[in-house]
């Protein structure tokens, strides 16, 4: 369609945005790469097998049996879709009787499951926080949180990362009796450190906040039983909210908020991305549940990636990377440069070991890095194929 050559054209920006060509001609673009297989510790990419460092499928349940059964047999009973959201006719069974299970296996009264991640925390946030409220927001958090407060009709008042000094700072600033939400990422999925929540807990008590910890990637990873960093930290009882996702630990999609009952029956009538949204599908709810059963059942899942993952610290750290904070299972090697940073993601992606590449603005400039994550299912000899190609890699770009 022509368009009118008296005003600007609304895609001029769109024909003008050409760094993803360039990226895909040096061969340097790292995105979007197709997975021609299940997402193991060995996928197919271009082709031929590659070693996965890159997926956030912590305890290796996408592909276990149990998981598999519970999706097809979901879909046998009730079909593919509710084809409806939960405020009318797509609420199923199975939805409330995972909200109970999530309920219990997180120590709080009530839980609500959204069709995404994204979705839980955009809908929770911009429901709970109005105006002239506050969301005191860590700046590392993930942008579904900083998109929630968007929305929201209230303030967002940033404070430096897991700095309970410069928190202190922000609440301080706020008016006295009116609302404040605290809200962090219980482990931060770029550099895999942990929100110091015993320090958040007491600020919030002395300045009359609630918390909100979203603990997408430590629900099934951190705590004893995998409840996650508030019961890692032993202060499971003084967050307010626990918010989670199923696109990691739990191997499927959507996400719950977990909390005081008629706080979550607030959220329940209030978000507008749990009322206009279809429902989870029922074999994506029954691969959570089975999950469920999987962690409650099977602790030593929980065990083996722990001693993947201290192998891998030990192992990057001994030859020289620079790890930054992390104590998880998400282990960052910081490179500081964003070209050495494509140029290693492509090196290490050519010797078959793929992992997420991180540049700006999604990291500072000059905190350019590589993303690696670690499965209970990684085995030793994959494990160390992937430190003997890291140094190989390494040494030859000159970064150890």
């Amino acid at each position: 369609m022509a368009s009118n050559t008296t005003s600007a054209d609304l895609f001029a920006k769109c024909a003008a945005f050409d760094q993803v060509e360039h990226a895909k001609a040096m061969g340097y673009y790292p995105y979007f790469k197709p997975v021609a297989s299940a997402e193991e510790t060995e996928v197919s990419i271009d082709g031929r097998p590659v070693l996965m460092l890159g997926s956030n499928n912590y305890l290796g349940l996408t592909t276990h049996p149990k998981v598999k059964e519970a999706a097809q047999a979901a879909i046998e009973r009730f079909g593919s879709s509710s084809c409806g959201s939960r405020f009318l006719n797509g609420t199923l069974e199975i939805h409330l009787e995972l909200e109970e299970r999530l309920a219990r296996f997180l120590n709080k009264e009530s839980a609500l499951v959204f069709s995404t991640g994204f979705q839980t925390n955009l809908g929770a946030i911009s429901s709970l926080v109005g105006k002239g409220e506050f969301i005191i927001s860590d700046k590392w958090n993930h942008a579904c949180i900083i998109d929630g407060a968007r929305l929201s009709y209230g303030t967002m008042k940033r404070f430096r990362h897991n700095d309970p000094d410069d928190l202190e700072r922000v609440l301080s600033s706020c008016p006295e009796g009116v609302g404040k939400l605290i809200v962090v990422d219980g482990l931060f999925s770029m550099e895999g450190d942990l929100a110091p929540l015993p320090e958040i807990v007491e600020l919030a008590e002395r300045y009359g906040a609630r918390t909100l910890v979203d603990d997408a990637h430590a629900v099934g990873v951190m705590g004893p039983n995998g409840r996650g960093t508030p019961e890692h930290f032993g202060v499971e009882d003084d967050i307010d909210l626990v918010m989670g996702t199923f696109s990691k630990s739990f191997a499927s999609l959507g996400g719950v908020i977990a909390g005081d009952e008629y706080v979550i029956s607030y959220i329940q009538h209030n978000a507008r991305t749990m009322i206009f949204s279809a429902s989870m599908p029922p074999a994506a709810v029954a691969s959570v549940l089975a999950s469920l059963e999987i962690m409650e059942t099977e602790p030593e899942r929980r065990e083996h990636l722990w001693a993947n993952t201290r192998k891998m610290m030990h192992g990057l750290q001994e030859l020289g990377f620079d790890t930054g904070k992390s104590e998880t299972p998400v282990i960052p090697i910081v490179v500081g440069e964003m070209f050495t940073a494509l140029g290693m993601w492509r090196s290490l992606l050519d010797h078959g070991v793929y992992v997420n590449v991180v540049i700006p603005p999604a990291v500072p400039p000059g905190r350019e890095m590589l993303r690696t994550s670690y499965m209970a299912t990684h085995t030793d000899e994959q494990l160390d194929h992937v430190l003997s190609t890291f140094e190989e890699v390494g040494e030859r770009l000159g970064i150890i």
